[in-house]
């Protein structure tokens, strides 16, 4: 037998719960994967909230839960290739990821490179390509200023560190227990909240000519009020605000697998850091959904099966 997260309700994190099943057997071109780790990410618990969300993705309850994750090759179907029974592997699959197994087509996976570690493999997918997206849907490049919302998250600091290697001076808002951490890596901390506008200026006398969000509208409304021309700014967080202004919303449905896996390389080699926050254990869902909920991560929250 296997477990398996579930909600069978909308509400808040309190719906998601443990469910036991058969262990999947992996059909034509399909990959068993015994899962060591699920990360967690926003958008998991505003889809077990909302009815109208989770319909738009073609479902309703009982739902699987979580899409990132990573473990080892546990079977593997007819025709499939270049993938072997206790390869490690990472990937997305979104409403399958938190279980003790699932099934995956072969072509969504990609293995684990070394010195990437598998917690951070299994926290990669989303803010990996939201990450990609943002950036490339503004444009980054020297000689931008480029300010980013939530930079300490875990969209957030891929995102910074990704725009920071085009050449770009980024600035990032973040609370004071992170501020050190951006600095560390090459980006310009800005605390959030009143005075942000102030602060921003202070900091990049010369405008900001760029602006990706991960957080939501007090970020939108000052690239409105600071002049961002709209197609340079791109949010993740508040699409019909964005639509409003004419400004982007693009996410991580635009970037592709093999730019995802570069940046997991990128992460293997210490070119980018992708800090993990806290580990979970599976049994422990609802309370790792109310830490991420209640904010001021760094990077990313996981869940582990064992």
């Amino acid at each position: 037998m296997a477990r398996f997260v579930r909600f069978d309700r909308f509400g808040g994190p309190e719906v998601f719960h443990l469910v036991e099943g058969d262990i999947p057997v992996p059909g034509h071109d399909e990959v068993r994967v015994r899962v060591l780790v699920a990360g967690l990410n926003p958008v998991d618990h505003k889809l077990a909230a909302s009815p109208e969300a989770l319909a738009s993705f073609g479902r309703d309850v009982p739902s699987g839960n979580g899409n990132d994750f990573a473990g080892v090759v546990d079977g593997v179907g007819s025709g499939v290739q270049g993938f072997a029974t206790g390869d490690h592997v990472y990937g997305g699959h979104r409403f399958h990821a938190q279980a003790d197994f699932l099934i995956a087509p072969a072509g969504i996976l990609h293995h684990v490179p070394d010195g990437l570690t598998i917690e951070q493999a299994g926290a990669l997918d989303i803010a990996g390509r939201a990450a990609i997206a943002s950036v490339a849907a503004v444009g980054v490049q020297q000689p931008d200023t480029v300010l980013v919302s939530a930079a300490a998250g875990g969209v957030g600091v891929l995102a910074a560190q990704l725009a920071r290697r085009t050449g770009a001076v980024v600035l990032g808002t973040a609370g004071e227990a992170n501020q050190e951490f951006l600095r560390g890596l090459g980006i310009i901390p800005v605390q959030y909240g009143d005075g942000l506008r102030e602060r921003v200026l202070e900091a990049a006398p010369g405008g900001i000519t760029a602006v990706i969000d991960t957080h939501g509208r007090p970020t939108l409304e000052l690239a409105r009020d600071l002049g961002v021309a709209p197609e340079r700014v791109n949010t993740i967080a508040d699409r019909p605000f964005a639509a409003e202004h004419g400004f982007r919303g693009v996410g991580g449905q635009d970037a592709t697998l093999d730019e995802l896996a570069a940046l997991g390389e990128s992460i293997a080699r210490g070119e980018i850091v992708l800090p993990i926050d806290s580990v979970w254990p599976i049994e422990r869902v609802v309370d790792a959904y109310r830490h991420l909920i209640d904010g001021h991560v760094r990077g990313k929250v996981v869940l582990v099966t064992s």
